[in-house]
C-alpha cells in the first residue's frame, strides 16, 4: 500500500519528525446539517487523518460522552447512507478512516459498503468489535477493497493474537492506551511505552495511541511515545458546546502540542 493515501500522508507527518494528529469525532453530532463542516474545520485546523464515528444504538467500546453524541445524531436519522453522504459532501484532503461496530456494515451490505465507502473518499476502516481471525473471509474481502483494515490493540493482548492481528492490518495500528471505554482521563498510562514496543516488535505499521487522550499536554507526552495520537471524546464534549470555535481551538491546540514536540 505504499502509494495509499493513510501510508503517504504518515510519510509526510515522519518527514517533520512529529506525530500525527487523529481526531475522531461521531458523524451527525451535534447536528447531521453541519456534519460536513465539521469534517471540514477539523482538517482546517491541523488534524493529519479524521475518524468519523457511524452511530451505532449499542456502542460497547464508547463512554458516556460519545455514546450521547451517539444517540443525538441516531435521533436526528443519521444512518450509514448519511455517514458516507457528509464525508462525500467534505471532499477532504485528508485520509478519512470510518469507525464502526460491524452491525451497521452488515446492514449495509459489506461489498456495498467497501464499495461505497471508497467512492465518497473514505481510505481506511476500523470496525470497533471485529478481533482478528474472527472471520477470515470478511478480513479477505477488506484487504481485497481499497480501504485500509485499521487494527485495535488493547494492552491485554497476548503475543501470539498480536502477532495474528497485525498480519492482516494495514494503514495503522490503533493502540488503546488502557482497559475501559472511551473518555477524558487525567494522564496517558505508565506501560504505554511498553505496548507501543512490543506492537513495533512485530509490524512497521505506524502506532497510534487512543483513548483517554484530551488535553495538548497528554497528546505531546503520548506523541513522545508513539506515532499518533488519536483525541475523541474531549472533541466530541467540545463540538456538543454548540459552537464550533471551541472545537476548532482543541483541535489547533493539539496540533500546536504535536508539531512543539517534534521528535
Amino acid at each position: 500500500m505504499s502509494d495509499h493515501p493513510i501510508t503517504a500522508r504518515w510519510r509526510a507527518v515522519q518527514a517533520e519528525h512529529r506525530a500525527a494528529l487523529i481526531p475522531y469525532v461521531t458523524a451527525g453530532y451535534p447536528t447531521p446539517e453541519n456534519g460536513a463542516a465539521v469534517l471540514r474545520m477539523v482538517e482546517a485546523a491541523g488534524a493529519d487523518i479524521v475518524e468519523v464515528g457511524v452511530p451505532f444504538s449499542d456502542p460497547l467500546a464508547d463512554g458516556v460522552t460519545i455514546q450521547r453524541s451517539t444517540q443525538a445524531a441516531l435521533d436526528q436519522g443519521v444512518t450509514v447512507p448519511r455517514v458516507l453522504e457528509q464525508i462525500q459532501q467534505a471532499a477532504l484532503q485528508i485520509p478519512v478512516v470510518i469507525m464502526t461496530y460491524l452491525n451497521p456494515v452488515l446492514a449495509y451490505g459489506v461489498d456495498r459498503f467497501l464499495r461505497d465507502a471508497h467512492a465518497v473518499g473514505a481510505s481506511g476502516l476500523l470496525l470497533t468489535d471485529f478481533p482478528a481471525g474472527a472471520d477470515p473471509e470478511l478480513d479477505a474481502r477488506v484487504a481485497q477493497s481499497p480501504l485500509a483494515l485499521i487494527r485495535l490493540i488493547a494492552p491485554t493482548t497476548t503475543e501470539e493474537r498480536l502477532a495474528r492481528a497485525v498480519r492482516s492490518a494495514s494503514g495503522f495500528i490503533y493502540l488503546i492506551s488502557r482497559l475501559g471505554v472511551t473518555g477524558k482521563r487525567d494522564a496517558v498510562p505508565p506501560d504505554v511505552a511498553n505496548h507501543v514496543r512490543r506492537i513495533r516488535a512485530v509490524t512497521p505499521l505506524p502506532v497510534a495511541v487512543g483513548f483517554g487522550i484530551s488535553t495538548p499536554a497528554q497528546a505531546r507526552a503520548a506523541a513522545q511515545l508513539a506515532d499518533g495520537v488519536v483525541v475523541g471524546s474531549a472533541l466530541v464534549e467540545a463540538l456538543g458546546a454548540g459552537d464550533l470555535s471551541v472545537a476548532e481551538r482543541l483541535v489547533r491546540d493539539l496540533g500546536t502540542a504535536l508539531r512543539n514536540g517534534q521528535r
